[in-house]
């Protein structure tokens, strides 16, 4: 992987192809990784990017306090830094509303958006109970070993009709968590609402 500094943060990132940029913007207990099929499967046709957040992969830690505001301003640096102009950006869960955050800072970047199971924030989603309750199981399983990590985060990603395979797979990188990340990216959703940038989303957008 290819890696560059964002305003004093390592940020890890797999380049491919040619044609239209696109980013691809990893969920919260994963890392760039997770989009492998989709950077083979596109890079014919795009310059494929996919990034480590920070605290995720091969990028480094956040400060605590990072928000979803702090990732969506290291994301338009890191998009300005690789010269990408105007991309098609596309994010799953944590990416999703990441995806959010960057066309509600700085509208003039994505060229589309790609939301996969996203959340306008889960406060913005979700009752306030539910929000509760989630981010305090994510912050008890951020202090737990990996092994035990990736047991108790599994069984809600993935299907019963999931293969092994896609599973283990997933399951490999997990395992390579960040503590300081994971519990960053649960309290940015957490704390972030998202719902007032929905009705001023003025780029093709395709939900998933």
């Amino acid at each position: 992987m290819d890696q560059l500094d964002v305003g004093g943060l390592r940020i890890a990132y797999e380049r491919a192809g040619n044609g239209p940029p696109l980013v691809l913007l990893h969920g919260f207990v994963g890392d760039g990784r997770e989009w492998r099929r989709q950077v083979d499967g596109l890079s014919d046709q795009f310059t494929v990017v996919a990034w480590d957040a920070p605290g995720a992969g091969a990028s480094s830690d956040p400060p605590e306090s990072f928000r979803l505001s702090d990732y969506a301003n290291c994301l338009a640096g890191f998009v300005d830094a690789l010269g990408l102009g105007r991309p098609h950006v596309a994010g799953l869960l944590f990416g999703g509303a990441l995806a959010l955050e960057l066309y509600r800072r700085q509208p003039a970047i994505p060229m589309t958006l790609v939301l996969a199971s996203a959340y306008a924030g889960w406060t913005g989603s979700l009752p306030p109970e539910v929000v509760e309750q989630r981010l305090r199981q994510s912050l008890q399983f951020a202090d737990q070993p990996p092994d035990q990590f990736v047991r108790s985060m599994i069984p809600t990603l993935f299907s019963e009709s999931a293969s092994a395979e896609r599973v283990d797979e997933f399951a490999a990188i997990m395992s390579e968590f960040h503590p300081a990340g994971f519990r960053a990216m649960a309290r940015s959703l957490a704390e972030a609402d998202l719902r007032d940038t929905l009705s001023g989303i003025d780029v093709p957008t395709l939900l998933l």
